[in-house]
């Protein structure tokens, strides 16, 4: 099987972090012959647009990206050619696959070899120090793209593939139980709204908590089994610990970008509760009271992103129909727009691009 590959393509790119976005359609396309060993061309059919994303458009991070970055890292897309000299690999021209936010590691490195390859130390992170999913054509690494089995639509699955994998990294990790009590705050985001479903598979009981009636009837509808409207609540912390059996919840999963959310947690945890820190406000500090942390034996962890058996997981419960991504399909073209309405908390669950659009 071989495909046509054209000379240039459609492609977002910022000039700098913080810099302007723009969108081209004479950026060159990498061509067969230039693809290393272990490289492969995908042609892009779809890409999700992360939190994180916009975080990078405004250089909240403060860590130096490329130039002229195509960003996005939630691609989904045709493997249209491998390169030369590639070798050990399951992948084949014509496989569908996903490309996520860890472009490369290295996987020899400690990280690497303990299983923790998101914390590699030679990571290159895809849509920020290496071009990403907001163009037609992306190069990826063989050994870290995803399987998009069948019976997932490529629109839905790339949501997946940043944010379904990160709420179930978190989640996994929250040393929880069948049965045991969940708060998970932002609930009706794009985090939130798969971080509910991944729980209820897990049989966790979800205390969701968002505000709004249309987040209500959405994340009670995803299976939650109690909502709290922050907004509406005098006191969300004591409100959680009354749904909680009177003892507060076993685990907090903050997909918020809220500092609020995590000042709160402490307070509505029982004892030997892990706090996961997965939403990323900018600039701010976690505040916890350490009298309360050390009384009550916390745990609190830090969420990036999952290692590549981790997505695999992820993507594997979606496609047994136990976690679906909401989201809007708009167009590449529209991308300015869908940063401006995520900027302002407009959006519901996720949007996905249609790269040809």
């Amino acid at each position: 099987m071989s495909y046509r590959i054209p000379q240039v393509q459609r492609a977002a790119f910022l000039t700098c972090a913080g810099g302007d976005l723009t969108i081209k359609s004479d950026h060159p396309v990498i061509q067969p012959s230039e693809l290393l060993p272990g490289q492969c061309l995908v042609k892009l059919s779809h890409s999700g647009v992360c939190h994180s994303d916009l975080s990078i458009r405004h250089d909240h991070y403060a860590i130096q990206c490329k130039s002229n970055l195509v960003g996005g890292h939630e691609g989904i897309g045709t493997v249209v050619a491998i390169g030369n000299g590639t070798t050990k690999t399951s992948v084949k021209v014509g496989d569908r696959v996903g490309i996520t936010f860890m472009g490369e590691s290295c996987l020899e490195c400690e990280m690497c070899m303990k299983g923790h390859e998101a914390q590699c130390h030679n990571l290159k992170s895809c849509g920020y120090q290496i071009d990403g999913t907001f163009q037609e054509y992306a190069i990826a690494y063989v050994s870290h793209v995803v399987p998009i089995p069948d019976s997932l639509d490529s629109a839905a699955a790339a949501g997946l593939l940043c944010a379904g994998f990160t709420v179930y990294m978190a989640l996994r990790d929250s040393e929880t139980h069948v049965g045991d009590w969940v708060v998970i705050s932002g609930a009706g985001g794009g985090l939130g709204h798969l971080a509910v479903q991944y729980a209820v598979a897990m049989g966790l009981r979800v205390i969701a908590v968002d505000t709004g009636e249309d987040k209500k009837t959405f994340c009670l509808k995803l299976g939650a089994e109690k909502w709290i409207d922050f907004k509406e609540s005098k006191d969300v912390a004591q409100d959680i610990i009354d749904i909680a059996d009177g003892l507060g919840a076993h685990a907090a999963i903050v997909a918020a970008a809220s500092s609020s959310a995590y000042e709160t947690a402490a307070s509505y945890l029982r004892r030997k509760g892990y706090l996961m820190v997965v939403g990323l406000p900018p600039h701010s500090l976690l505040s916890v009271p350490i009298l309360l942390v050390a009384v009550k034996c916390l745990t609190i962890r830090g969420v990036f992103i999952g290692n590549r058996q981790d997505i695999r997981e992820a993507v594997a419960l979606a496609a047994a129909g136990k976690v679906s991504c909401f989201h809007t399909i708009r167009g590449l073209s529209e991308l300015e727009t869908v940063y401006d309405e995520m900027e302002h908390g407009k959006v519901v669950g996720r949007v996905v691009l249609d790269i040809s659009k």
